[in-house]
C-alpha cells in the first residue's frame, strides 16, 4: 500500500536534503534512488507503517538515516502521534527528545516482551513468520505486532520492548532504528547472529541478554 501521503513525505524529505547536500545519494523506500560523487548516502522511509496511517492507526513513523561509506553514521526516527524524536549518532549514544535511553537489562525470553511484524507476502510463501511468532509467544512473556519495524527497533534502544524480529524488510526500515538499538547498548544480527547487512532482509535486535536465546528459537523455523 503506498498512499499519497508516503510520496508527499519522501518529495519534501528528498528536496531538503538535496538543497543541502547535492553531492549526495539517496536511497527512499517509494520511488528515490539516486547517486552522487560523495561517499555519504541518505536512507529514507517517508512513512513507515502505510497501513496503519491508512487506517488511522497512530502508529507510524518517518525514518531517516545517513550512510557514510557504507557505515550508518546517523539516524532520526520521529513517532508524529507521540511527538517522540529517536536520535542515534555513531560513538554517541542514542536519545529520546533529547533524553538519552538505553537497552533494557531483562535476562531470560521468559520475562520479555517482544516485537516482530509478518511479510508483504504472507499469503504466496511457507516463510511467512507465524512459525516464529508461535514460538516465541509460547517462550516470551509476551509478543506485540504493531506495524511499525523502524518504531519497534526504537522502543528496543528505549528498553520498552526487550527484543525484535522480523522478516524480509528493506533498507529503509532498518537503517535508523539498527543505529538506535546499538548506541543505546544492545546488539543487531540477522537470524544467525552474523552482523546485519541492510540489504540482508532479515534482523534480530535485542538488549544483548537475551539475543542467543533468540537465534536458537529462530533457527527452529522458516527463512
Amino acid at each position: 500500500m503506498v498512499t499519497e501521503m508516503d510520496l508527499l513525505a519522501e518529495k519534501v524529505i528528498v528536496s531538503e536534503i538535496r538543497k543541502r547536500y547535492p553531492d549526495h545519494s539517496l536511497l527512499a523506500e517509494e520511488k528515490t534512488d539516486l547517486r552522487g560523487d560523495s561517499p555519504y548516502r541518505w536512507v529514507i522511509d517517508p512513512l513507515d507503517g502505510t497501513t496503519n496511517y491508512a487506517h488511522g492507526y497512530p502508529v507510524f513513523s518517518v525514518s531517516i538515516a545517513l550512510e557514510k561509506a557504507g557505515e550508518v553514521i546517523l539516524g532520526v526516527v520521529y513517532d508524529p502521534t507521540r511527538d517522540e524524536l529517536f536520535v542515534g549518532k555513531k560513538g554517541k549514544g542514542a536519545r529520546l527528545n533529547g533524553r538519552k535511553i538505553h537497552v533494557s537489562s531483562t535476562p531470560k525470553l521468559s520475562e520479555c516482551l517482544l516485537a516482530t511484524g509478518f511479510p508483504y507476502d504472507i499469503r504466496e510463501t511457507a516463510a511467512d513468520n507465524f512459525d516464529h511468532f508461535r514460538n516465541f509467544a509460547l517462550r516470551a512473556h509476551a509478543v506485540r505486532r504493531a506495524g511499525s519495524a523502524a518504531l519497534d527497533l526504537c522502543y528496543v534502544a528505549a528498553g520498552r520492548f526487550d527484543g525484535f524480529w522480523e522478516m524480509k524488510l528493506g533498507p529503509w526500515d532498518l537503517a535508523a532504528g539498527s543505529l538506535m538499538v546499538r548506541e543505546a547498548g544492545g546488539k543487531v544480527t540477522d537470524f544467525l547472529g552474523t552482523p546485519l547487512v541492510l540489504d540482508g532482509k532479515y534482523v534480530l535486535a535485542s538488549n544483548g541478554k537475551i539475543h542467543r536465546e533468540m537465534i536458537q528459537l529462530l533457527k527452529r523455523g522458516r527463512f
